[in-house]
């Protein structure tokens, strides 16, 4: 597994992709507050009930002033079916090989349906506006999380 990351530490950079092509990355949010959350595959039932948390809460979150960017190992037309399917409207960014996963610490070992395997753990970020991680979460269990981190938050 990879090592984790802590509050207060400089989240790391990334420039990953949008299903459109777009490009997003750390330096376009300077300034601004972001929950950057990792799930492993896009339209799997625990991935669906977060992203479609996320996008039910979305307002609440903006209003606090927060960003919210999803990311997983899936390519660009998954991530725009997942998009379509479930009317998301923040951006999921494509990690193939799962290389920001790694670097979040958000990568390891896990096991589904009696099998066990590496690959990306659901995690949530938020970087504040100095770019240092103010919330770390690993092990999210999908169900009621983003009420969680609205009430941690005050969003």
């Amino acid at each position: 597994m990879s090592t984790q990351l802590e509050v207060g530490q400089t989240a790391p950079d990334f420039s990953l992709a949008d299903a459109s092509g777009k490009t997003y990355s750390k330096a376009d949010f300077a300034g601004q507050k972001v929950i950057l959350y990792f799930y492993p595959k896009a339209a799997t039932p625990g991935c669906t009930t977060e992203a479609c948390d996320f996008r039910d809460n979305l307002s609440s979150l903006a209003a606090a002033g927060f960003q919210v960017l999803g990311v997983s190992p899936d390519d660009a037309e998954a991530l725009q079916a997942f998009t379509d399917d479930q009317n998301l409207t923040f951006p999921l960014l494509s990690d193939p090989g799962a290389e920001l996963a790694k670097t979040y610490g958000s990568f390891g070992e896990k096991t589904v349906g009696g099998n066990t395997f590496e690959g990306t753990l659901r995690s949530t970020f938020v970087i504040a506006e100095d770019g240092a991680l103010s919330d770390v979460e690993y092990n999210v269990d999908a169900e009621g999380h983003v009420a969680r981190l609205r009430e941690k938050l005050g969003a």
